[in-house]
């Protein structure tokens, strides 16, 4: 029956044989310090250097946390950390390209991990864009400390402009009438990054690696050269907005903690799946999240909410430097945190193209998505073509998308997706007990992917009513795709109907 077609699983061991699609494998490189920094690569970058100035202030449809940041981001470690604790499950049991999209599809049927692996395209390519944004706006924050000053039109989105910049519209070049703004520092980390993952992983790992040091080092030089320009009286009042607040706050933040499942969909290159994966998922979650209570505590003390909430959403973005130099520390140390961003943010780019491309791969390898999707090139052996694509869409939206918008879209999509997670831990604990699980969520296939799901619940419910309209919204256009193509052209449907 065609119902039953959409809800068919696929069995662990076909998902962990087809791992050689047409005899194309990835090379099996990572080990777990390598799991590890791409980790802390893919979550420490836009959440920390610009997302945690909306988190504090708010913005019109939502309160800020203000200096009870620090809560928001311990409640959103705290919800990350039972999703971490599934996918480590599923990464040790299933080490294939894929991450959610993959794990749905081996517990809930092919429709669900369609509708996961497009979600997925929010979290990787849409939440790139956003990375993309913030990445320009701390490079051109560098550039201008060394007297490089770009043309505004260079470095602005339209819509921005148009509200709260028009100037620039007005010192743009026309054409046709037409003012011509777009985000040229975005397009141009973004076509960087696509070829040097087409490259290689091993390559891409050690560029992350280096990242990695120099933006761990210049966090902790903003903690050290900022404590004593830090005002106590900032801190108070400790929670302008009560519990709303940091709820709201904690709901923006969650798109500080993406990344950790980025690492599960380097399962199929790693060499020890089994025991490195569960490695580097959970143990970039606890490094970040005791750097991100620190840098929150620091950066609340350097600026006052009351002077916060006066920002506009492009000095937001740039929330570090801006505290920095509202505290008057000197112009030196503000340019060395906006180099920090800056790396911090390339190498969050990196991680999240290479996830988006082999997620690509994997829906590629079934049948849902074209099957150039799937191909590798015979010298390099990565994903080129899926990694290109990828490139195209997040520099085609950055140069012209806004932030804000990105962050909640990117937020939803990433929360159901987690929910997924969570949901596929018990169905497959209930329904393979005794398949080898080398790592195991603890207390039980219930509690605590049970807890997963309610608290991702919760966050939802902070996200403005906008971001759930765009979401519906993309659901239908990725369920039309689908219709029309990924039904019609699955191998688990067609392999079923021809007895294959």
């Amino acid at each position: 029956m065609p119902l039953a077609q959409l809800f068919r699983t696929k069995s662990i061991d076909a998902i962990m044989g087809q791992s050689d699609f047409d005899g194309a494998a990835l090379r099996k490189v990572l080990g777990p310090l390598s799991l590890v920094a791409l980790g802390i690569g893919a979550i420490i970058g836009t959440g920390i250097f610009a997302t945690i100035g909306s988190a504090s202030a708010g913005d019109a449809s939502r309160p800020g946390a203000g200096p009870a940041l620090v809560l928001s981001f311990v409640l959103t470690a705290g919800v990350c950390g039972f999703t971490a604790l599934c996918y480590a499950e599923f990464a040790s049991m299933v080490p294939v390209a894929g991450s959610a999209y993959t794990y749905a599809y081996a517990t809930l049927g092919e429709l669900v991990a369609w509708i996961v692996g497009w979600d997925l395209l929010l979290e990787y390519a849409i939440g790139n864009t956003a990375v993309a944004i913030a990445w320009a706006g701390y490079a051109d924050a560098f550039l201008r400390g060394l007297h490089v000053n770009l043309p505004a039109w260079l470095i602005a989105d339209y819509r921005t402009a148009a509200s709260a910049r028009p100037w620039v519209l007005a010192q743009a070049p026309h054409v046709f009438g037409v003012p011509i703004v777009f985000n040229a520092l975005a397009v141009l980390i973004v076509a960087l990054l696509t070829v040097l993952l087409v490259w290689g992983v091993r390559e891409s790992a050690r560029f992350n690696g280096a990242m990695v040091v120099v933006k761990l080092a210049i966090l902790a030089f903003f903690v050290l050269v900022s404590m004593r320009f830090v005002a106590p009286a900032n801190w108070h009042p400790v929670a302008p907005n009560g519990f709303s607040g940091v709820g709201a706050g904690a709901a923006i933040i969650f798109f500080a903690y993406i990344g950790f499942d980025a690492v599960s969909t380097c399962a199929e290159e790693c060499k020890n799946p089994s025991r490195d994966m569960p490695v580097g998922i959970l143990g970039s979650l606890v490094v970040c999240t005791l750097i991100y209570v620190v840098v929150a505590a620091v950066f609340s003390g350097l600026i006052p909410y009351s002077e916060l909430v006066k920002l506009d959403e492009t000095q937001r973005s740039e929330a570090l430097a801006v505290a920095m130099t509202y505290a008057r520390m000197p112009g030196w140390m503000v340019g060395v945190v906006a180099l920090g961003s800056v790396v911090a943010q390339t190498a969050v780019l990196l991680v999240f193209q290479l996830g988006q491309a082999r997620i690509l791969l994997a829906m590629a390898r079934d049948g849902v998505l074209p099957p150039f999707f799937a191909r590798v090139h015979p010298r390099y052996r990565t994903p080129h073509v899926a990694t290109i694509a990828t490139g195209l869409l997040v520099g085609g939206v950055s140069a012209f998308a806004n932030i804000d918008e990105m962050v909640d879209l990117t937020n939803i999509g990433t929360l159901f997706a987690f929910i997924i997670v969570c949901f596929g831990t018990i169905v497959l604990r209930f329904r393979e007990p005794l398949r080898a699980r080398p790592f195991r969520v603890p207390f039980g296939p219930v509690i605590v992917p049970g807890l997963g799901i309610l608290s991702c619940l919760a966050l939802v419910a902070y996200l403005p009513p906008a971001s759930w309209a765009r979401f519906v919204a993309w659901l239908v256009v990725g369920l039309a795709l689908y219709a029309t193509y990924g039904f019609r052209r699955s191998r688990l449907r067609i392999g079923a109907a021809t007895g294959r």
